[in-house]
């Protein structure tokens, strides 16, 4: 391969440099010659023992960095010994319980040298508390943590439906990881604000920006009422978008992002601090683009998606494997959409230059595009009275729904071509092998389950129990009583079972 040019960057005179305001080119002078993005594989299924060794073994292959699937019950609020957890528990993510269930699941995982992602938004305050308990376990300190929980709640009610409490309540719990994180854990992101799921509901690409940064808006909202400095709590926000198949317009998307988030943290908010108005973004490849049919062409979906994710400037980097439309993938494909981000990194020469597609006319003119499309639907929501009042009105969901629509038309009606599905079918090969969990997995997590029960002091529990309650109920920060909470064995259930107590239930309209 050639050697990487003298020449970091190419755009044309006028054009901001990479790591200039409004970081059109990039939130780094140097971009990845300075630094790789991260690479990450999404990663959670059955037990916390089988989770842990598939991260072991992708840290063995190079991932740089562990992203963590919960189950559905884990994302709701249920102990796996839940009535409405039967059936659900392991099935898409790893089962979470008890700090006990987080121990096995790090086990002998250096944390304070490992970048983690969690996935997880309504119970993110839980999920965080049993990751820095954990550490702490192994002698590290909430200061050296590394990573981001989720924690977006919004996008829930909009977008996947993975919500517990009012968006209230629910806003309070998020700006108290802020400003919990703020003092205790000041390189842990707090928050990662997610377009990912709003695209995967059917979302256009001007839809997955507005949407998401009105989220933002609001959570920068609720963060400034809460008394925080937007220039402390705004270096530790990130996003996290999807990336679909339209090459160009996805990289330029990423180029939009950047600049339009700046504007709002500068103009809006007044944040002077630079580190305050980037957009930093984890991406991931589009589940959506997947099929079932015809598995091994969804390598080639991956390694585009994957290289406009780069030469949009991404930070973090998942790259979905091959047979995700049909189960949760194998250790095979995982390796495989692992070494996708490899070859592009080490033998593409992509990284030798920040922005390689700025002063395209193509990409330049679909860059001002979108950022035009999404600052139009971003004030459309302000006049709606913001990102909560225009979620529970169905404003977003209504668009995403007709956009969802209109893109089933094209693809049934020919006009939008999916290789091997409405073109280029053929026989089917029946032999692909997939993950399985195995049945046992549910069994023995709920005898886990009952020895922690069986073997912590009960009546600590109500203790901690008690006292959360009565911070819920007034104005205290709610991560130090449900860390005690976690330390004695209390349950993620029993934890979101009071707060729910006190904050109610989420009903859509």
């Amino acid at each position: 391969m050639a050697p990487p040019p003298e020449t970091v960057f190419y755009g044309p005179p006028g054009l901001p440099r990479p790591g200039e305001y409004p970081f059109t080119s990039g939130i780094y002078p140097e971009m990845y010659r300075q630094r790789l993005w991260t690479m990450r594989q999404y990663a959670g299924f059955g037990s916390a023992e089988d989770t842990n060794r598939r991260f072991r073994y992708l840290l063995d292959q190079g991932m740089t960095g562990l992203s963590v699937a919960f189950d559905l019950p884990t994302q709701m609020g249920y102990d796996s010994d839940h009535l409405l957890a039967r059936g659900e528990v392991g099935r898409t993510g790893v089962a979470i319980s008890t700090l006990a269930d987080m121990e096995v699941l790090l086990k002998e995982i250096p944390l304070e040298q490992v970048s983690t992602s969690m996935t997880i938004n309504a119970t993110a305050a839980i999920l965080l508390a049993m990751y820095v308990v954990v550490a702490e376990g192994q002698g590290s300190t909430p200061p050296q943590l590394q990573g981001t929980v989720q924690n977006d709640i919004l996008k829930e009610y909009i977008a996947r439906g993975t919500y517990i409490y009012p968006p209230q309540p629910s806003l309070r719990l998020v700006t108290d990881l802020f400003t919990w994180c703020g003092r205790e854990a000041p390189q842990w992101n707090t928050i990662s604000i997610s377009g990912y799921h709003i695209r995967e509901a059917g979302s256009t690409a001007a839809q997955e920006l507005a949407f998401t940064f009105a989220n933002g808006i609001a959570y920068v909202e609720a963060a400034v009422a809460a008394g925080l400095s937007v220039d402390d709590f705004g270096r530790r926000l990130s996003f996290f978008f999807n990336v679909q198949q339209h090459f160009f317009e996805e990289a330029a998307k990423f180029r939009a992002a950047r600049r339009l988030w700046a504007r709002l943290m500068k103009e809006r908010f007044g944040a002077s601090d630079q580190r305050a108005m980037q957009c930093r973004f984890h991406s991931q490849t589009a589940g959506s683009s997947l099929t079932a049919q015809q598995v091994d062409n969804n390598v080639v979906r991956t390694t585009l998606e994957a290289l406009a994710a780069v030469l949009g400037g991404t930070q973090s980097l998942h790259t979905n494997s091959r047979d995700e439309a049909l189960s949760l993938p194998t250790e095979e494909s995982a390796r495989l959409a692992l070494r996708t981000q490899q070859v592009i990194a080490y033998e593409s020469g992509i990284p030798a230059v920040a922005d390689p597609l700025a002063g395209s006319y193509y990409v330049e003119a679909l860059t001002d595009r979108l950022e035009q499309e999404a600052q139009e639907l971003i004030s459309e929501i302000d006049g709606l009275g913001g990102a909560v009042a225009a979620l529970e009105s169905g404003f977003q969901q209504e668009l995403i729904a007709q956009a969802a629509f209109e893109k089933q038309q094209a693809v049934e009606s020919g006009r939008q071509v999916i290789v091997g599905v409405n073109r280029f079918e053929q026989e089917e090969d029946t032999d692909t092998t997939t993950q399985s969990i195995d049945p046992q997995v549910e069994q023995a997590q709920l005898e886990r389950l009952a020895r922690v029960k069986a073997e912590r002091d009960s009546e600590a529990v109500a203790r901690n129990l008690a006292a959360l309650t009565q911070v819920a109920r007034g104005q205290g920060n709610l991560l130090p009583p449900i860390i005690d909470c976690v330390r004695g064995y209390t349950t993620l259930g029993e934890i979101s079972q009071a707060l729910k107590a006190v904050f109610g239930e989420y009903r859509p309209h």
